[in-house]
């Protein structure tokens, strides 16, 4: 693995939750780790982790995460705090908003998209002690 690349959700056993390919819900999904849908979504989805939106998945939501990786359909808006990732077969429609945005060449956006960093915290930086 490069050295600042983050570790990709490849296999099931690394997931906190599934909804697997037949599975449809509406609702609030909140969730810590790493949560997978491959079934219908509407709602609204929450976390600070990450949100993989599998092949087979096709989701309507509005959705604030930590990092969303994209495979399958998306509508609605999507707002990640780290970055959003979509690859080949990845279809969205509707709003981004992240500080990074990756984009496969095969992918399908129909969607505004925005680069926006996330809220820098009031609080002071820590001195550096060998200054003083």
């Amino acid at each position: 693995m490069k050295e600042g690349k983050e570790k990709r959700v490849s296999n099931r056993a690394e997931l906190s939750g599934l909804y697997d390919t037949g599975t449809e819900f509406q609702g609030v999904l909140k969730f810590e780790g790493s949560f997978r849908i491959d079934g219908y979504f509407k709602g609204t989805i929450e976390s600070e982790d990450t949100l993989i939106i599998g092949e087979e998945g096709n989701v309507e939501a509005e959705i604030h995460v930590g990092h969303a990786v994209v495979n399958g359909e998306f509508h609605g808006r999507i707002r990640c705090e780290k970055k959003i990732e979509v690859h080949g077969r990845g279809r969205i429609f509707g709003t981004i908003i992240a500080p990074k945005i990756m984009i496969d060449e095969s992918a399908y956006l129909q969607a505004e998209c925005r680069t926006e960093e996330a809220p820098v915290s009031a609080e002071p930086a820590a001195e550096d002690k060998e200054s003083e």
